[in-house]
C-alpha cells in the first residue's frame, strides 16, 4: 500500500535498523521499544489482520518470529521473550518481539489499573459457546 509506513520501511524507501529479511518477511528495531531489543516482524504483504494472511505468508511469518525470538533470548537474555499481535497503531499486520525484564513489560491496562475481569462460569460457557459454533 502506497502510504503505509511499514510497506515503506520494508522496500527501503525509509531508513529502519533492519534485523532480518527474507522473500516473505521483514523485521526491524522498534523505534520507540518497550525495552532494548524490541523487534517488528512484518509480512511484506500489506494485510490489515494477521488472521487475513494467506497461509504461507502467516507460516513465513510466524517461522521467523520464533527464529528472531530465540536470537533475543540467546543474545540479549532477558526474562522472558514475550509477543504482542497488537495493530492498534499501524494497519499493518505486526509483531511484536519484546525481551521481557519484568513481568509487566507487556500487560493489559486493565490488569494494571487492577480492573482485571471476573466472569461467572455461566458467562464463560456463553462466550466459549458463541466461539465454538
Amino acid at each position: 500500500m502506497a502510504d503505509c509506513i511499514f510497506c515503506k520501511l520494508s522496500t527501503g524507501e525509509l531508513p529502519t535498523n533492519k534485523v532480518y529479511e527474507d522473500d516473505k518477511v521483514f523485521a526491524f528495531l522498534d523505534k520507540h521499544p518497550i525495552n532494548p531489543g524490541h523487534i517488528l516482524v512484518i509480512p511484506k504483504s500489506h494485510v490489515a489482520g494477521f488472521y487475513n494472511l494467506e497461509n504461507e505468508d502467516y507460516t513465513s511469518l510466524m517461522l521467523a518470529v520464533k527464529k528472531l525470538a530465540a536470537r533475543v533470548n540467546e543474545k540479549l537474555h532477558p526474562k522472558k521473550v514475550g509477543l504482542i499481535i497488537a495493530g492498534w497503531d499501524v494497519p499493518h499486520t505486526h509483531i511484536h518481539i519484546v525481551p521481557m525484564l519484568d513481568y509487566h513489560d507487556i500487560t493489559s491496562k486493565s490488569l494494571l489499573d487492577g480492573k482485571r475481569a471476573n466472569p461467572a462460569d455461566e458467562e464463560l460457557l456463553e462466550i466459549a459457546t458463541i466461539l465454538t459454533d
